[in-house]
């Protein structure tokens, strides 16, 4: 594929909001830099439709069985990797990707684990000359992040760099989150019209409650225990499940909202954002200025994330529920929160010249560096792709059958065990249950 001087190629994948979010916003800055810029979907580019149903599985795991996940990613992290059925799914999209690029594509940008890998085998295969750059979107590095073949990876702060090498990255650079520009610092007249848009007190501190686009983990209990606590008035965002704010507004929690657009202006009228996950909306409260506690957070990247924020010093995680008040009154009355603001904004204190969309331009312009071809490494031929593709399908059907019927109907080794068998992932085996080191949780 040869390049051309003016285009960029960003590949994301919707689950959740984070990973897009994070492509649109450095879409948002390549293209006032005078970039072409494509955006891709992986989940649209895998064969059979079978995007929605990997969609659909990973939401129902993390609400119906997060025990399966946090099992899943401890393993794949210990083993460096994803298991075979998931590395048959990324194998059989790269065809599929590969004709989604513009011929004459400068560089591409993963903003997602699974765009990395199929980008990386193109880019080790020779089918793919463009430079590829991953854009680390969350501050701890799953080994499913680094992929061979990629060029770049591109981090926020030194922290999740430092994770990306050790997982094998060979080139890491350190530019800087990306969060829309209307996320940013405001005074107390902002605070107040803020608070007069959404309905809420003008005089009580206000804890923003946020658990991703799709409203997981235990959001209730979190709600009921700000409220009981005293500390902060909870207002809290469900995203899109219209069923929590439901049970919210029957709990008596009297702010909750479902899917909101004007995010910035909710964190400008808060004190306090408590999350559960540490993905995109962590950034956001960052620019802001609004100090960021974890609190029960979701399993896999939640746990690990609040690790590594905490370790970064720009976020504190509670790990303890008799902590909630004590924490929550430090940070938005004590000097816990002043610091933590200040640890936060230096996150975005580099200038243009030196963040990730910058970072990205310069790679394009430069061009590619010669990467080893992998002995071998030719396009497979259409009986042997026929064959990959009937594979992957049977795989993810299976895959989601397990993860929505059975992870609902049978028990955890039992299902553990049906998991172990079918897919050949012993890292799931029960006896495989030890914590990974390092400060992964």
């Amino acid at each position: 594929m040869a390049t051309h001087s003016d285009r960029v190629a960003i590949v994301s994948a919707s689950v959740g909001a984070g990973h897009d979010g994070a492509a649109a916003e450095l879409e948002r800055r390549l293209t006032a830099d005078g970039l072409v810029v494509d955006r891709h979907d992986l989940l649209d580019l895998l064969p059979a439709g079978l995007g929605r149903a990997v969609r659909d599985g990973y939401h129902r795991m993390l609400v119906r069985a997060p025990w399966a996940y946090q099992r899943i990613y401890t393993g794949t992290e210990r083993a460096g990797g994803s298991g075979p059925a998931a590395r048959a799914l990324l194998r059989a999209a790269e065809d599929r990707v590969l004709r989604a690029l513009h011929p004459g594509i400068g560089a591409v940008v993963s903003t997602y684990p699974g765009a990395s890998r199929v980008l990386g085998n193109l880019r080790l295969a020779g089918r793919l000359t463009a430079p590829v750059l991953t854009y680390l979107t969350d501050f701890s590095v799953h080994p499913l992040w680094v992929a061979d073949g990629v060029d770049v990876h591109l981090a926020a702060h030194a922290v999740p760099a430092a994770q990306a090498r050790a997982a094998g990255a060979r080139d890491v650079r350190v530019c800087g989150p990306v969060a829309d520009p209307r996320f940013h610092p405001c005074g107390t007249p902002e605070r107040d019209r803020a608070r007069a848009r959404f309905g809420l007190p003008y005089d009580a501190p206000l804890a923003l409650l946020v658990a991703g686009s799709w409203g997981v983990g235990p959001v209730r209990q979190v709600a009921r225990e700000l409220r009981d606590c005293g500390a902060a008035v909870p207002v809290v965002v469900c995203g899109r499940n219209e069923a929590l704010a439901r049970q919210l507004a029957a709990d008596g929690i009297e702010h909750a909202y479902g899917w909101v657009d004007d995010m910035p202006g909710l964190m400008h009228a808060a004190d306090v954002l408590v999350q559960n996950a540490g993905g995109l909306t962590s950034l956001e409260a960052f620019a802001a200025g609004l100090p960021v506690a974890s609190y029960r957070c979701i399993p896999g990247h939640g746990l690990t994330n609040a690790a590594a924020l905490e370790e970064a010093g720009v976020a504190t995680w509670i790990r303890d529920p008799a902590d909630l008040k004590g924490v929550l009154c430090d940070l938005v009355d004590g000097p816990l929160g002043p610091r933590q603001r200040a640890a936060g904004l230096a996150l975005f204190a580099q200038s243009p010249d030196d963040g990730p969309a910058a970072e990205i331009a310069r790679v394009h312009r430069s061009g590619p560096p010669s990467l080893p071809t992998q002995p071998g490494a030719r396009r497979r031929s259409r009986r042997r792709r026929r064959l990959a593709v009937t594979g992957t399908v049977a795989c993810a059907v299976w895959a989601c059958a397990v993860g929505t019927g059975v992870a609902t109907t049978y028990d955890a080794p039992a299902l553990l065990h049906s998991l172990g068998h079918s897919l050949d992932l012993d890292l799931l085996a029960p006896g495989h249950d030890h914590a990974p080191e390092g400060h992964h949780s």
